[in-house]
């Protein structure tokens, strides 16, 4: 059964009123890889009536006043992408279509939804209960944060927002901390990966640099990300204070990380992996196709790549499901009618950290002067494919399963570094779990841009290649890799796009197909170079591409077919 989006489901369930609703712009999908979802469902689980409201009609009251008005509070999100990256290109240009939207028209997600969707709460009900924003959108702009599509240093979002909390990371323990606190007529002010708005400081909190300070200087600006990026691992981060105006903006300490038996319980919880009726009459919605058999076996990425959030959203420790829970999640899906036999994706945000973690990392939190993988992996965490192996040796065994997928991308220089069982888990991929071809994301292949990036040196991609085409000339099968490859990424010129092509095709042996220009996204490392312009570890000038010709440009070098120089006809 769904949660309730409509009255007359309230009715069907003896419900006068709800005691949360949650608010997105995103269609309504119950499954384990919706945000929304997984929070209804997890307050569900504790006891809690809980609508949701989705993609609401923003001109006039009768989406969101449809429910009436929650005992305790307002949850809104954005969605599960932030809503400027969803509505636009690198470039800045509109996208027409959307993949959570029924139809798949880009006709309903407002641009900064959480944002609109407080004030159109605020409009409709005036002296509300709280409104507490999460998502990704509000995750990644909770401190000061440099805003592309503004072109400017944006205030913390709850200031914007106008919202009484804000919830960030994961927020599985935060969530029901959170209910109970206001359920109780206490204050939750001490529930951990909490934000909100005071008056006073906090004087036992780390003070970052003042958002004025922020805007005036940009090695301010640095010193504040600096301190805000080192503190989102739960065991050892400190809570935050920065003062914005006259007020300060309070941020707890992360939540603490779920065990084992508790992501389990879960990811075990009742989905319908499927759209709610409501906005089925409306279209299909294409996200559903990726996400309703496929398999999050685990959380968090310590890869810390510079342009990517993931870090401080999901956190930089592994936290995997049990073999059991996976096995038993496979085998549920081989009683849906609509199930052919296909596990689209068996993996995370990179399907090969399943099952490995540093022990040093897990008792004392993230080391504050180097990273797990960058520039070589550390001794300390000893990757191993072992577990991986074995589960997706047990899922093929599963009756029903015609082929499990690994979908979701890998980390060729774990592989590499693995010496025990990286080949064999390579193997295991080539021979069982790739549709033709496989994943990766090189990004770059010039040594100073990747050093920006804080990806792998080229010699573990020429490594990794080599061991893939040994592979599959062994099965005899006819499988290719698929390159992500980044363009007008900060410190990167056309030479080095050029540099890029000529190892695609002189290494590599291909003409790639695609390259996306650098969106700068919130609370990156990549976003803060694009800003500044400066390298935040020397504080010295960096080149950074603003010019979005050139930036098209830079793509085009990558991508173009012929061998001659690459001619702009906006320029030639």
């Amino acid at each position: 059964m769904f949660l309730p989006t409509t009255k007359e489901e309230l009715q069907k369930l003896g419900w006068e009123q709800c005691d949360v609703i949650l608010v997105t712009s995103d269609a309504y999908i119950d499954s384990p890889y919706i945000g929304v979802a997984v929070v209804g469902r997890i307050l569900e689980n504790a006891g809690y009536k809980v609508g949701i409201i989705a993609q609401p009609d923003v001109t006039c009251k009768d989406d969101i006043s449809r429910l009436g008005e929650p005992r305790l509070f307002w949850g809104v999100s954005g969605g599960s992408v932030d809503s400027l990256v969803s509505n636009y290109t690198a470039t800045k240009k509109f996208r027409n279509t959307d993949d959570y939207t029924p139809g798949g028209k880009n006709n309903k997600r407002p641009d900064r939804a959480t944002l609109v969707y407080c004030n159109l709460t605020r409009q409709h009900f005036k002296d509300t209960v709280p409104i507490l924003i999460g998502g990704i959108e509000a995750s990644l702009r909770r401190v000061t944060h440099y805003d592309f599509w503004s072109n400017k240093l944006r205030k913390p979002i709850i200031f914007d927002a106008k919202a009484d909390y804000l919830i960030y990371g994961m927020a599985e323990r935060s969530i029901i901390e959170f209910a109970n606190a206001l359920a109780n007529d206490q204050t939750p002010l001490h529930v951990r990966g909490l934000s909100y708005i005071s008056k006073e400081p906090k004087a036992e909190y780390l003070g970052l640099p003042s958002h004025d300070e922020c805007l005036r200087d940009k090695n301010k600006f640095i010193d504040m990300f600096d301190t805000f990026y080192k503190n989102n691992d739960p065991i050892s981060a400190k809570g935050l204070c920065q003062k914005v105006d006259n007020r300060y903006l309070i941020q707890n300490p992360p939540a603490y990380y779920l065990n084992t038996q508790e992501y389990d319980a879960i990811s075990n919880l009742p989905y319908e992996r499927d759209v709610h009726p409501y906005h089925k009459k409306e279209g299909h919605v294409k996200a559903l196709e990726t996400i309703k058999f496929s398999i999050t076996t685990h959380q968090g990425c310590y890869g810390e790549c510079s342009f990517c959030a993931i870090g401080v959203h999901q956190g930089r420790t592994i936290r995997s499901r049990s073999e059991e829970s996976i096995l038993a999640e496979a085998k549920l899906f081989t009683t849906y009618k609509d199930f052919k036999g296909i596990i689209s994706d068996v993996g995370g945000a990179s399907a090969n950290m399943y099952g490995f973690e540093c022990d040093k990392k897990l008792k004392k939190g993230t080391c504050e002067d180097k990273a797990c993988i960058f520039p070589f992996t550390c001794k300390a965490l000893k990757p191993t494919h072992k577990r991986q192996i074995e589960l997706l040796k047990k899922i093929r065994a599963i009756k029903g399963v015609k082929k499990a997928f690994v979908a979701s991308g890998i980390r060729y220089d774990l592989i590499n570094d693995d010496k025990a069982y990286g080949y064999e888990y390579l193997k295991e991929i080539v021979s069982h779990h790739i549709s033709g071809q496989l994943k990766i994301a090189p990004e770059h292949i010039d040594d100073e841009v990747l050093a920006y990036m804080g990806k792998p040196g080229k010699s573990s991609l020429v490594k990794f290649k080599a061991l893939f085409d040994k592979l599959n000339s062994e099965s005899g099968k006819k499988q290719f890799l698929t390159y992500y490859l980044i363009a007008a990424h900060p410190g990167c010129t056309e030479k080095n796009m050029h540099n890029l092509k000529n190892f695609a095709s002189n290494v590599l042996k291909i003409n790639p197909e695609q390259a996306q220009v650098f969106t700068p996204t919130p609370s990156t490392y990549s976003s803060l170079m694009y800003y500044t312009e400066l390298d935040p570890k020397t504080r010295k000038p960096l080149f950074v591409e603003k010019d979005i010709r050139k930036k098209e440009k830079q793509k085009e070098i990558v991508v173009q077919k012929s061998s001659k120089p690459y001619k702009n006809s906006l320029t030639s």
